[in-house]
């Protein structure tokens, strides 16, 4: 049978039961590789990015909403920085949160949320 078409060829009947066979495990192999690497690939998490020189950070999800992630974050250098929570949110846009300054020996929390047509949070950042 020609799958374009729909039409059979005249006089290969064993060709096409040999054939149907041949198609079906084709079109199963294929399924479970695509179902393969979907879940790997929602389950799938890049190393968070590594954290500014002189601050000392807490990252992670809040308690009660997984969608609101955090970085607490303590200024160890000698010099005033600023720093901010970076969400990235599955299938809803990233987020940034509220820019922090901390003055050297302070502490500080940056939040943010993401949006709830997404996945939730993928991985938390700390951006200077």
């Amino acid at each position: 049978m020609n799958l374009l078409t729909g039409t059979r060829r005249k006089g290969g009947t064993a060709a096409g039961k040999r054939s149907r066979p041949v198609l079906r495990a084709l079109a199963a192999t294929a399924t479970v590789a695509a179902l393969a690497v979907s879940v790997t690939s929602a389950t799938a998490t890049a190393a968070p990015a590594a954290i500014p020189p002189g601050l000392s950070c807490d990252t992670g999800k809040h308690a009660i909403d997984e969608y609101t992630g955090f970085a607490l974050c303590r200024n160890n250098g000698s010099q005033t920085q600023t720093f901010w929570v970076h969400l990235v949110c599955g299938w809803a846009p990233d987020v940034d949160g509220n820019h922090v300054t901390l003055r050297p020996g302070e502490s500080g929390q940056s939040t943010a949320h993401c949006g709830k047509i997404g996945t939730g949070i993928g991985e938390i950042h700390v951006r200077p």
